[in-house]
């Protein structure tokens, strides 16, 4: 599964305080790559790595690998991700400039 398939596959209501969500959700799907992102368990929290590489259009065509002794639902798992690729630590003016940067394909793959 996708990233893109994972967002369309669960409760949109439960997202709709979440601008990333919004902002995933309305992305349209670009080329992509070879990436996947991982989901795995270090000292009981799950990791997520490799959703940081590309735009926006790009992370939501990777597909999502869960490691095999992992199980966690669709809502636990985007909620990782979510978490994994929302703003901590930046003020509001940061991350929205962060997420604009996105946007632009050239900037991205500098910024990545």
């Amino acid at each position: 599964m996708t990233l893109r398939e994972l967002i369309n596959s669960v409760d949109s209501e439960l997202y709709s305080d979440s601008p990333l969500y919004q902002k995933l959700r309305e992305t349209k799907p670009e080329y992509g790559s070879n990436r996947h992102i991982q989901v795995n368990v270090v000292n009981g929290e799950i990791t997520i790595t490799n959703c940081h590489i590309g735009s926006l259009g790009d992370i939501i065509t990777y597909p999502i690998d869960v490691a095999p002794n992992l199980n966690v639902s669709k809502t636990q798992l985007l909620d990782a991700i979510l978490h994994e690729l929302s703003s901590n630590g930046f003020s509001d003016s940061e991350a929205s400039d962060f997420w604009s940067d996105l946007d632009n394909l050239q900037k991205a793959k500098i910024i990545r």
